[in-house]
């Protein structure tokens, strides 16, 4: 036995190890995993009963994603490690289900056949190399160990601690995906056989009542199932729309594909869409007389073959919960429904074959070679198969090669290429998608996101509200719809968007901090702040949250609390150009300038044309006296904004300090023009007209007015501006009045405590009662 198991891994390896080096796929990948904040938390107790209080996902899974949240913990957005814990899950399964069906029979080589079609078989590639079928692997996994505890209890079926086991061992089974709920029925079935259970006088009813605590949780969890479905997915599945006879015919037609695809795997993709015209009645006519014929041979043999009843049994009711039938599939068929109900084809094929070769002189020769054949074949297609799992566009691509009118696939594809920056092409499969099924909302939806990247803003709204009236409850339709209205400084009616979409989502971080933005905008501040947290505590990896929040808590006064989330929302994303500046800000505010201007060139790297930091960063050159720097950002400034007033007033001044007068007063001028009430321009404007050394520059009576008009917005009490006041009296030759102005300015000094200043207005007095004007 121990050989069977070698060989056993050594298969599920072989086929499926190489997906290790797989990424993720954008089909639920993201839903599941990297775009799941609460998966990306990591294990915690917060997370613990996140997951026990909430569906994710659409379902009731909570250890599946508990599975997840510790891939996440060991490998983090690494998709490798998350693949393989798939297959070593796969691989156990494998390993139990031999060992179990080794026990119940006796057999050793029919077990093991059954066992490696299980493992190999390309049907199961989708639920082994897709990372969001944890739920399949994780649910499989514990549905082995329910048999293996039920076959223990049985040997002893008065033992309440045995019981127990199987109890336990179903209920992590349902925690892992609520579709095991059939396996009490299952249990029914190997009592029958190979358990023969059924052989006792009077047996079944006690069998029945042996399963009643089991069949309770199953009708419990599918009424769980179906309450969040409703719940949560507002809008109905497609299989939904269908009426009953449509979904009983989809789902005889479902059977008999899956039987075909047993025996003949090709073409094997995901997901297969629905029939726009209908399946045709031929079809599921011929479909009921397929599964009647089988199931009529499996009872009349049900004495002398019964595993025939048994298996055929196994594969028609397990897959009874994903059929579409009550509304919770989505799809005609799927690959991954069969992981489980396969089984019990294999059960019954290879006893069949088995019993059927009795009497055969070179039968041990014959069913090695027929074996060794079969999973030779199978291993070869879903080695292929596993291969279109490597990425989306490989993914999708199949797809569309091997089925016809897939909008889903148009639209993953067209997803794939959004994703890797080549827009056109997205906007191509997009529009595909809707030519076949024009009411796919997920499609207006990606066709608008990529519309909206290309510029197109009004084509993409209006494919954002075509989703939305396809689907009202499509949330990240309200989110995007809501940024497009934010950006058009539609602010009341962005909030409306986000609010709409949080009603139906309200763990979407990106759009609590769309919100939160939003509301800032509108100063409604505490609201605002409000719902950045709640942003950050759903993704605490939100840049754009950490920004918004510190912008919040600087104007609160709370600085060093602000600085901490600039700093983090840098951690997340070092190209953050905002967080760049206004941490540069707070950094120059608390006098760290040499860090300060470390920031302003980060945002300038990011954003050459960001005016604010080059102004901010020349003011930091002109302390340390790097002038020319200076003038390289104040001018660049004004190349981006030629009436950036900061700039010219700051070029101004080291113009007026290297006596370029000329330059110096054509920037004071155009900032004057800009900030006709700014006295620090006035003054500086009033001394160059009052003082320059070139007569064509010098206007004594413009002088005078500016000078004037600085001093009454300086209160009279300002000496330099008294001493500008002063110069331009003199040079409009009204020197009474620049002397009295010039005295005033050397009394301001003196009681200011600036004696040096004073002395060289004494000397500029002198001047001026001598009937002289100043030059520089």
């Amino acid at each position: 036995m121990a050989g069977v198991c070698i060989v056993l891994v050594l298969a599920v390896l072989a086929v499926f190890g190489r997906t290790a080096g797989f990424g993720f796929v954008n089909y639920d990948d993201e839903a599941y995993v990297f775009e799941n904040p609460v998966v990306q938390s990591g294990l915690s107790l917060k997370g613990l009963a996140w997951v026990f209080t909430h569906a994710d996902c659409f379902l009731y899974h909570p250890l599946t994603m508990l599975s997840l949240m510790g891939d996440y913990q060991l490998h983090g957005l690494h998709a490798g490690g998350y693949h393989l814990t798939n297959v070593l899950l796969h691989t156990a399964s494998v390993l139990l289900l031999f060992l179990v069906l080794r026990q119940m029979t006796g057999a050793l080589w029919r077990s093991a056949f059954v066992a490696a079609v299980y493992a190999i078989h390309p049907l199961r590639v989708e639920s082994v190399a897709w990372v969001a079928e944890r739920k399949d692997v994780l649910s499989a996994f514990f549905f082995m160990l329910t048999l293996g505890a039920y076959v223990r209890y049985v040997r002893s079926p008065n033992s309440p601690g045995r019981y127990l086991l199987v109890v336990a061992a179903f209920v992590l089974a349902l925690l892992s995906k609520p579709s095991v709920v059939t396996l009490p029925f299952v249990l029914l079935l190997l009592d029958y056989w190979p358990l023969r259970r059924f052989e006792q006088p009077r047996r079944l009813s006690g069998l029945i009542r042996e399963k009643i605590p089991l069949l309770a949780l199953a009708v419990g969890f599918s009424v769980i199932t179906k309450m969040i479905v409703v719940a949560v997915e507002k809008a109905p599945p497609p299989v939904a729309n269908l009426f009953m006879a449509s979904r009983v015919g989809n789902a005889l037609v479902s059977y008999a594909v899956y039987l075909r695809q047993m025996v003949w795997p090709q073409g094997l993709a995901v997901p297969y869409p629905f029939p726009y015209n209908g399946l045709p009645a031929w079809e599921v006519a011929l479909a009921g007389a397929l599964l009647a014929g089988l199931s009529a041979v499996a009872w009349g043999e049900r004495r002398t073959r019964p595993y025939l009843l048994v298996g055929w049994l196994w594969y028609l009711g397990m897959l009874v919960p994903m059929l579409g039938v009550i509304e919770l599939s989505y799809h005609a068929h799927a690959d991954r429904y069969t992981y489980l109900p396969g089984i019990g084809l294999a059960l019954a094929v290879t006893w069949a074959i088995g019993d059927s070769s009795a009497g055969w002189k070179h039968r041990r020769a014959a069913l090695g070679i027929l074996m060794a054949a079969v999973i030779g074949a199978l291993m070869v297609c879903a080695w292929i198969q596993t291969g279109y799992w490597k990425n989306s566009e490989t993914l999708w691509n199949h797809t569309l090669a091997c089925t016809e009118d897939n909008s889903m696939a148009c639209y993953g594809l067209g997803s794939a290429f959004f994703q890797e920056g080549r827009v056109d092409d997205a906007i191509t499969q997009y529009q595909k998608g809707l030519e076949i099924n024009s009411n796919d909302a997920q499609a207006q939806n990606g066709l608008g996101s990529a519309l909206l990247r290309k510029g197109r803003v009004e084509e993409a709204a209006g494919h954002f509200q075509k989703s939305l009236q396809i689907n009202p409850n499509y949330a990240q339709a309200h989110f995007n719809l809501g940024a497009i209205l934010f950006e058009k400084d539609r602010v009341d009616d962005a909030i409306t968007q986000f609010q709409k979409g949080l009603r139906i989502n309200s763990n979407d971080a990106q759009a609590q901090s769309g919100l939160g933005e939003a509301l800032l905008r509108k100063g409604k501040v505490e609201e605002a702040a409000g719902h950045l947290q709640k942003a950050l505590q759903i993704d605490p990896a939100n840049a754009q949250a950490h920004y918004n929040l510190g912008a919040i808590l600087f104007k609160k006064g709370r600085v060093d609390e602000a600085m901490a989330h600039y700093q983090h929302a840098l951690q997340i994303d070092p190209d953050y150009t905002q967080a760049h500046y206004n941490l540069a800000n707070i950094l120059l505010q608390k006098g760290r300038v040499d860090e300060a201007a470390a920031h302003y060139q980060r945002a300038l790297q990011s954003h050459p044309d960001y005016t604010e930091a080059h102004v901010n960063l020349g003011n930091i050159l002109l302390q340390k006296g790097r002038i020319d720097e200076a003038i390289f950002h104040y001018e660049h400034a004004l190349q981006i904004d030629p009436d950036c007033a900061p700039a010219l007033v700051n070029l101004g001044g080291i113009f007026l300090q290297k006596g370029r007068a000329a330059e110096a007063i054509s920037r004071f001028q155009h900032a004057l023009q800009l900030q006709p009430n700014n006295p620090e321009v006035q003054n500086s404007l009033a001394w160059l007209l009052a003082t320059s050394p070139e007569a064509s520059l010098r206007n004594g009576e413009k002088a005078v007015q500016l000078a004037q008009r600085a001093n009454e917005l300086a209160g009279g009490r300002n000496p330099v501006v008294l001493h500008t006041l002063a110069a331009a009296f003199a040079e409009a030759g009204r020197f009474g009045d620049a002397v009295r102005s010039e005295q005033k300015a050397i009394e301001l000094a003196r009681a200011a405590g600036r004696q040096d200043v004073a002395g060289q207005f004494s000397a500029e007095l002198e001047r001026y009662a001598a009937g002289l004007p100043f030059k520089q």
